[in-house]
């Protein structure tokens, strides 16, 4: 079932499973979006996401456990989830699924919105919101100056990753093969561990990628 997109103004349809409503200002969104699901605030209007599926869940705990023993083994940065609120420009405040803290920023993350600078945001895409992954994300996260950038995209089987060269990224489509981090030094992965059925052990892919060095 489709949700009906409601602006507080008028009837807004632009993409399915997802709602938008205009005519917000930042401390209303503050006050009043709830801390258990997902919303955000860009220019004036508060997008909402419905409930994730099993798989996209599976994905998003993999992708949190891997990243987040690679920077404990190296004691390097913090892992953070979505709905964690982090204010990219003055008008806008995005939810990522994962967003790794380089060192120095992990002191800043506190209250809501966390005022910090992510090194590497990944999310973990769908049909219905790979729209605004791909189009609409990638232009605030560049202006914020986050340096990596990274789509998962399970349906197509492929990761899109953005590196921010000057002030805009450099996209590279991998559906193979390994892909290392630039931003999180030393980390990487093998694109087919994402879409293997079932994931692949956590511990395993550690001791892989701790045994490449």
């Amino acid at each position: 079932m489709k949700l009906q997109v409601v602006d507080e103004r008028k009837e807004l349809l632009r993409e399915p499973y997802v709602l938008r409503l205009g005519g917000w200002t930042l401390e209303r969104y503050l006050a009043e979006a709830p801390e258990s699901q997902l919303w955000e605030f860009v220019r004036g209007e508060v997008v909402m996401y419905s409930p994730a599926s099993a798989e996209h869940q599976d994905l998003l705990v993999f992708l949190v456990r891997l990243l987040g023993g690679f920077c404990e083994a190296r004691k390097w940065g913090k892992v953070l989830t979505g709905p964690a609120a982090i204010r990219l420009l003055p008008d806008v405040i995005r939810e990522p699924d994962i967003f790794v803290l380089p060192p120095e920023e992990v002191p800043k993350a506190k209250g809501v919105p966390l005022e910090v600078r992510p090194a590497l945001v990944i999310e973990v895409t769908s049909p219905t919101t790979r729209t605004i992954d791909l189009v609409e994300k990638p232009g605030d996260y560049a202006a914020a100056g986050i340096p990596e950038y990274w789509v998962v995209d399970p349906e197509r089987k492929e990761i899109v990753v953005h590196r921010l060269a000057g002030e805009r990224y450099e996209v590279e489509r991998v559906k193979g093969g390994g892909i290392g981090s630039s931003a999180v030094p030393g980390f990487r992965l093998k694109a087919e561990w994402l879409f293997q059925e079932p994931l692949p052990l956590v511990a395993e892919c550690l001791r892989d990628i701790f045994g490449s060095k």
